[in-house]
């Protein structure tokens, strides 16, 4: 058979249970159409390359990005960092910067809320400082937003205005008045709304993304959509369907649309499925409904099983679980897939419970694919319902050295208690139940991608520090390796949770994840050999060649 290239000598990892090592591949149209020990070559004729022991992997997967975020991100400057010890400082800071940079429309700057040494700040003490102009802070996680008075009545926000979900998506208020702090979704879509962007500034975003994520190898990815900036996100989607038709998208693109109200549920899966039809090309798919059904750890809106130590509360979730049961019935009759933000144990409870209520109704006519992301927090008696529900349990290892700035696991423990906080990021645990666990990096801004870098996720995961070694300069270095030591995850396991679990979780297994006979031939190839490399440095790693659909990429 004459074929396209043949590659021997190799040393080959497959992401296949059925066939995990090989020496040899053909590539015929793209497609793998042998994989195996050079014997098995004679009746193949074309281009051969010796590899000369190279390590080869499949193309890797990253299963929860941020890449029509990361856009509105590079185009709203989220303004100067706050250097401050107190609530004093903090407006001390921005009062001097305002003052220095007169007859601006809005004022941008982020605050890491843990400055403020328990104070917060109310828009009484922003219309003191800005009383001419909008005012807008950024809590340092993203998750929060403290306003002025200005941008309140540029949006409507009054006492008056409900909150969207109580204990997560709410207006913080003292005597029933609104302070100008909003938490989550109530906030969000303040950030975006004075925005501006063309169409060449989102390409030029897109085409560096494109050429990072294909330097690195990273040949698939799950975009889990832009809260609150739905005008800007179908826009991006537009971009990237017209690069796919002028052939400049080689990685593949699997979208949803993020609710983050309650209300717009039914809304949000008519445009799920408007999505699917309007942008449905060779790179860019789109067929999933992505919820935030909880928050954060560090500001609480987390949902949990058991309460948080200091407040005593629990957080709430999006939706309950007879919701969650009622949106997988409408996904399935859609023929959709369920991706979920869950940090906190309660959200993923509700999930899960939703998912047996949605199946005992629906037995074996049950298709959605359902997938948990961050899963920072675990109860004991939800691990085994993973594999048993089907479940997807979807992390970014680079998080599980637990990197916050200061102490991990004491501020950690200040929230959950020590006990709950040695039981953080158990993916190793999930693993081991056989449940599909996959991974990602999970980023919001582009910038110099430092926490796209798949091997950081893979260094960190299998070391759960960041050491001197390690990649990521900016980052805090926490040198001590977080708790459990049992949750390290081995280099195959890694390799398998960025490629065959990622397509088990997209739903794309019959053609990506794997090196096997009529898939896709995405693969790397790497210098030196993966299986048996340092795992502290291992973030230095890069492929030396990187393939998709049998074609050489620059």
């Amino acid at each position: 058979m004459k074929v396209d290239q043949i590659i021997k000598n190799a040393s080959v990892f497959t992401s296949d249970k059925a066939n995990p090592q090989a020496t040899a591949l053909v590539v015929k149209d793209g497609k793998f159409v042998y994989v195996g020990d050079e014997a098995g070559l004679s009746e193949f004729e074309g281009e051969v390359t010796d590899l000369g022991g190279k390590f080869v992997m499949p193309g890797i997967i990253d299963s929860h990005v941020h890449v029509t975020t990361s856009i509105g991100f590079a185009y709203m400057d989220p303004g100067e960092y706050v250097i401050c010890d107190s609530k004093k400082g903090a407006l001390d800071f921005m009062s001097e910067r305002i003052k220095a940079n007169p007859g601006l429309k809005r004022y941008r700057f982020m605050l890491e809320r843990k400055h403020l040494k328990g104070d917060d700040i109310v828009k009484e003490d922003l219309d003191a400082i800005c009383p001419d102009a909008e005012l807008l802070i950024l809590e340092g996680e993203g998750h929060s937003v403290w306003v002025n008075s200005k941008i309140l009545d540029r949006h409507g926000i009054t006492d008056e205005t409900p909150d969207r979900v109580p204990e997560l998506s709410y207006y913080v208020r003292k005597d029933g008045h609104v302070t100008g702090n909003a938490f989550e979704s109530s906030g969000w879509h303040m950030l975006f709304d004075d925005l501006e962007v063309t169409d060449e500034q989102i390409d030029s975003e897109l085409l560096r993304w494109i050429d990072y994520s294909v330097k690195t190898g990273v040949t698939s990815v799950f975009d889990a959509g832009f809260p609150e900036g739905d005008a800007l996100h179908e826009r991006i989607y537009e971009r990237l369907y017209e690069l796919d038709k002028q052939g400049k998208l080689p990685v593949y693109i699997d979208g949803s649309i993020a609710l983050t109200n309650p209300k717009a549920m039914k809304e949000v899966i008519e445009n799920v499925k408007r999505f699917r039809q309007k942008f449905d090309s060779e790179h860019l798919n789109v067929h999933t409904f992505k919820v935030f059904m909880d928050g954060t750890l560090r500001i609480e809106t987390a949902c949990q099983v058991t309460p948080y130590i200091d407040t005593h509360k629990k957080g709430s979730t999006t939706f309950s679980k007879e919701e969650v049961a009622d949106v997988l019935k409408l996904l399935n009759e859609a023929g959709l897939d369920f991706h979920a933000h869950t940090v906190g144990e309660g959200a993923s409870r509700a999930v899960l419970d939703g998912v047996e209520l949605a199946r005992k109704e629906l037995g074996d006519n049950f298709r959605v694919k359902v997938t948990c992301a961050h899963l920072e927090i675990q109860d004991d008696a939800d691990i085994e319902r993973f594999a048993k529900l089907g479940v997807t349990a979807n992390y970014s290892p680079w998080w599980h050295s637990g990197c916050t700035g200061g102490n991990p696991f004491e501020i950690w423990s200040s929230l959950l208690g020590e006990e709950r906080a040695n039981k953080m990021y158990r993916c190793k645990t999930l693993w081991k139940t056989g449940a599909n666990v996959s991974f990602s990096s999970d980023n919001i801004t582009y910038g110099e991608f430092l926490t796209w870098n798949p091997y950081l996720g893979m260094e960190i995961g299998m070391t759960r520090y960041i050491g001197e070694k390690t990649a990521a300069p900016e980052l805090t270095r926490v040198v001590r390796e977080y708790p459990s030591p049992c949750e390290k995850m081995s280099i195959e396991e890694m390799i398998l949770g960025y490629t065959i679990n990622g397509a088990k979780q997209l739903g794309i297994e019959v053609s990506k994840g794997s090196i096997e006979v009529g898939k896709d031939a995405d693969f790397l190839v790497f210098a030196g050999d993966l299986l048996t490399a340092e795992h502290e440095g291992f973030s230095h790693n890069k492929p030396s060649e990187v393939y998709i659909c049998g074609k050489k990429m620059k």
